[in-house]
């Protein structure tokens, strides 16, 4: 039997999946007989830690990734990582960057800067061929050159075989025709609405080994078809479905204001009703981020585009706040560890070990430590804008050892995310708005996008006007 769940924000969906799997394992189902499969390495792990059981009891808890990873026992040496695709590049004249390097949240799609892998890639989700998904015209022309776009796809293939290499749809593939696919009782997949068809097809192959499956997500939450993720698959699979209609997240008001962005999506979508807190909540506009006190409360600050989110971190550092942007502190870690470790030195000299001393000197024109002076006067090698604003963050009573009470992110990279004060920069920028005139699957993209980023409100969300009123979108 097939079930599946659509759970609007905050309605809970993996909570729903976890009782179920606990549900199944007290009326008998041995746990090696669960699978668990999660969008992010992230949450499988968060998923393993709801479950009453130790790790080694729950084998399948993971991503597909590692589902087919280590089903088929393949060697780490043996798998792509971002050094290869750039060392690739780099022999074709190519400069590529990724902003997930080693990929350590395991999604299901390689984040990299290079326009060429976003469409190889992206024809490879989609079980399509290059030809094709260059032929769609998805892309910035300027910044595609077509005849080294297959020059590059035939070498890829070519590294990859030469060394032995497998990227992640590799797996998936050779998964999809392994005769030695574990049997289950019950496969619970959560995020389904990103799964791509090249991962459709991996769940129509494990239809044939358990008895049950439990399918979770939300359409109105797609936001990686951009990526090769088909939303439309999710909707149309047949099963049983059930709505989950508290959400324990979104204020009353800010539901309103979600409402907006997904009554404009003009393809397949769910029609859901859902119930938000009794908390009213609010929502405003602002000019600038100055208008609100970022002094107290926890806040997450979201962007379209990354170059945005660049831009406010820049003002949130000149204004002496601390955040953070995914794991990264907004200060220099290395130098705040010299001085916490100097100060320990000023109250016993004798508490650092050798190397603890070095990286102490390393910011004086000291050959050893002798004076107890003040950290800032005896740090003069250290960048002096970055010495005044520790200096600053710490006279402003900030714990720099925790993470940091205002967050920095684009939308996508939040996805499931949330804060009880958001501030969603309504910046969209010319080239998106130039993708979305194209069709109009990218324009629903677009509309979920934004769903999703009001979404991640709890309480309070401020809508971050623009200087420009053509490049910003309207909520």
């Amino acid at each position: 039997m097939i079930y599946k769940y659509y759970g609007p924000p905050g309605t809970g969906k993996t909570y729903k999946l976890i009782s179920r799997a606990k549900a199944y394992h007290r009326t008998g189902t041995p746990l090696h007989k669960i699978g668990y499969f999660a969008f992010t390495r992230k949450a499988a792990e968060e998923a393993k830690k709801r479950m009453p059981a130790e790790e080694n009891q729950i084998p399948y808890f993971q991503t597909f990734h590692s589902f087919a990873y280590k089903t088929l026992g393949i060697n780490e040496e043996n798998v792509m990582q971002p050094m290869h695709y750039q060392m690739l590049g780099n022999n074709l004249g190519i400069r590529i960057k990724f902003s997930d390097k080693n990929n350590k949240e395991e999604t299901n799609y390689l984040r990299s800067d290079s326009e060429y892998f976003r469409i190889i890639q992206r024809a490879i989700n989609k079980d399509t061929t290059v030809r094709h998904e260059y032929n769609l015209g998805e892309y910035n022309r300027k910044e595609i050159d077509k005849i080294l776009l297959f020059h590059l796809y035939k070498n890829f293939l070519a590294y990859k075989n030469s060394y032995g290499l497998y990227d992640f749809n590799d797996m998936i593939k050779l998964l999809i025709h392994y005769d030695k696919i574990p049997k289950f009782d019950v496969i619970f997949i959560d995020e389904a609405q990103d799964l791509s068809p090249l991962q459709w097809m991996l769940y129509d192959v494990l239809k044939n080994y358990t008895k049950d499956i439990y399918l979770a997500g939300d359409d109105d939450q797609a936001i990686f078809a951009w990526a090769g993720a088909d939303v439309d698959r999710f909707i149309t699979e047949p099963a049983k479905e059930k709505v989950l209609i508290y959400s324990k997240r979104v204020s009353s008001t800010i539901q309103s204001e979600s409402v907006k962005p997904i009554s404009r999506i003009r393809g397949l979508r769910k029609p859901k009703v859902y119930y938000p807190r009794s908390d009213k909540g609010s929502s405003s506009y602002i000019s600038n981020i100055e208008q609100v006190d970022l002094n107290k409360g926890k806040w997450l600050i979201l962007t379209r585009i990354r170059s945005q989110a660049n831009d406010i971190m820049k003002i949130l550092k000149r204004k002496n706040y601390y955040y953070m942007h995914k794991k990264d502190k907004s200060y220099s870690v290395k130098l705040y560890k010299a001085i916490k470790n100097y100060n320990k030195w000023v109250s016993n000299p004798d508490s650092l070990d050798e190397k603890e001393l070095k990286d102490i000197l390393k910011y004086t024109d000291k050959t050893e430590l002798k004076d107890r002076l003040d950290w800032y006067t005896l740090f003069t090698k250290a960048h002096e804008k970055e010495k005044y604003y520790i200096r600053s963050l710490l006279d402003k009573g900030e714990n720099l050892d925790e993470d940091a009470r205002i967050r920095v992110s684009t939308i996508h990279s939040i996805k499931g995310g949330e804060e009880d004060n958001v501030i969603l920069s309504l910046h969209q920028g010319l080239k998106i708005q130039r993708s979305i005139r194209k069709s109009n699957e990218k324009r629903d993209e677009e509309d979920r996008v934004w769903y999703v980023g009001i979404t991640r409100a709890k309480n309070n969300l401020y809508k971050l006007k623009t200087n420009n009123k053509l490049t910003e979108y309207n909520i």
